[in-house]
């Protein structure tokens, strides 16, 4: 993320200006077959190849066990490795790069407070929808008894550890009050104790990390910079190595996915289509429901007539999906169709492609439910609260990054004590719910823009001034 300078082009120059820098960064487009495509074909050939060996040969048939143990296992095994080894510099570095690209805080004033407030409490109420279908539905626990009872033997061999772990610290901190248990939770000791170890404690990272990017932006540019420059180059790394690791999804999503059907057989399917629809559900709500009594009571904006002039930012972040390549088409769209100052819009618009993310935090939250439900791990209330605070969080830090949710969620799970090999049910479907999640993603800046536009006197849905 480059620096902000001090003054910003405002107006159609800065659009000009943002599109062009999107175009400039943007690689070549691929030649060949896209990578969802991919996906999706390693998606299919690994379930009509594990439903012909559960069928014809059977879960427990010798050479299916071999071929398992000897092939396929291994394969999916070394791609979700590569992807637990990315996950903490990618979620710290994007982390801080996020927050400190926001500028000195000290200088946001009204419209910066709003925009954050806005955000977060959106944010937050989108992760608790996710999380309220997810236990409503609880779309991970659509199979039978006896698939079941196999997913949790398999994949939840590591959550009993950590269930044990969480109940010994829960009887040492009888004696401490609920905020110092939020404390002892939620803020290290030592940061380098969370990073070491097998699973290291996303809490502590992203929370270090936070703490971080808010100090960036308390001091000079010239003393910041530097370090700011290194995480940059560090954030852009690592985006690269995930670029590279998911070049070889099509054949890891293969294997993985045969290595659970040809096990499990079609109960996970079922499961999964129960998931597709618990999330697109989730998206639907926040995007119908929140959204529209967001621009009705806060913007006082007849919510058809928004969707309906905010039609082409919908559907460009839908085919895209992407937020930075819909930016100049909000700028302009926010701009003429709904009213919103430019002064206003350069802000928000902005901050919001990065942090304002409602879409992502409930995927990730809906994801990471769905999972402990195939594995057979009930999460209690507490873990819960946690998987809001670090979707949110995650919102953050995974914005812009191709396939980014992926190594955050592998993360999460793998803190809880879940093996994270089941994400691979997920990864044929993520596309079409990455185009649905963005859109969801890009909508919000605009509700925040004509929030923050409306309640600093702004008059909306008016013709802009002739420049």
């Amino acid at each position: 993320m480059a620096e902000q300078d001090d003054k910003q082009p405002s107006g159609d120059a800065y659009e000009r200006d943002m599109a062009t820098d999107l175009n400039d960064n943007t690689p070549d487009k691929p030649k060949g077959m896209a990578l969802h495509t991919k996906i999706l074909i390693g998606l299919v050939v690994g379930i009509a190849g594990g439903l012909i060996a559960n069928q014809t040969l059977g879960g427990n048939d010798a050479n299916v066990t071999w071929t398992i143990a000897n092939i396929t296992q291994p394969i999916g095994t070394l791609f979700l490795n590569l992807l637990l080894m990315i996950v903490v510099p990618l979620v710290f570095s994007s982390l801080v790069v996020g927050v400190a690209g926001i500028g000195d805080i000290r200088k946001l004033g009204r419209i910066g407070l709003k925009s954050f407030a806005y955000c977060i409490i959106i944010s937050a109420i989108s992760v608790v929808i996710g999380l309220g279908l997810a236990n409503t539905i609880r779309p991970g626990e659509k199979v039978s008894p006896e698939i079941a009872a196999q997913l949790k033997e398999k994949y939840s061999s590591g959550a009993t550890t950590a269930t044990d772990a969480q109940k010994k610290a829960a009887e040492a901190a009888k004696a401490d009050s609920p905020l110092m248990q939020a404390v002892k939770t939620i803020v290290p000791k030592s940061v380098f104790n969370s990073i070491a170890g097998e699973n290291p404690n996303m809490l502590h990272i992203m929370f270090f990390a936070l703490i971080i990017g808010i100090a960036i932006t308390l001091l000079p540019a010239p003393v910041s910079a530097p370090f700011v420059s290194v995480m940059e180059s560090l954030f852009a790394i690592t985006s690269k190595i995930i670029d590279i690791i998911m070049k070889f999804a099509p054949y890891a999503v293969a294997c993985l996915i045969f290595t659970n059907i040809a096990v499990f057989g079609i109960d996970l399917l079922r499961s999964l289509g129960w998931f597709v629809a618990t999330v697109l559900l989730g998206l639907g709500l926040h995007f119908f429901g929140v959204y529209s009594l967001s621009v009705w009571l806060l913007s006082r904006i007849n919510p058809i007539e928004f969707f309906r002039r905010s039609w082409t930012v919908i559907v460009t972040a839908f085919s895209t999906s992407s937020s930075n390549a819909t930016l100049p088409t909000a700028l302009r769209v926010s701009h003429e169709n709904l009213g919103v100052p430019k002064e206003i819009n350069n802000f928000v618009l902005t901050v919001g492609a990065t942090a304002n993310q409602n879409g992502t935090a409930l995927y990730e939250g809906v994801t990471v439910l769905f999972i402990a439900q195939l594995a057979g791990v009930d999460l209690t209330l507490s873990i819960q609260l946690m998987v809001v605070y670090l979707a949110i969080l995650g919102g953050i830090g995974t914005a812009g990054v191709p396939s980014g949710s992926i190594p955050f969620i592998i993360g999460i799970l793998a803190m809880i004590g879940i093996d994270p090999a089941l994400i691979a049910i997920i990864l044929g479907v993520d596309r079409i719910l990455d185009m649905c999640r963005t859109t969801l993603n890009v909508v919000g800046d605009l509700t925040a823009a004509t929030f923050v536009a409306r309640s600093e006197g702004f008059e909306l849905m008016q013709e802009p001034e002739k420049v």
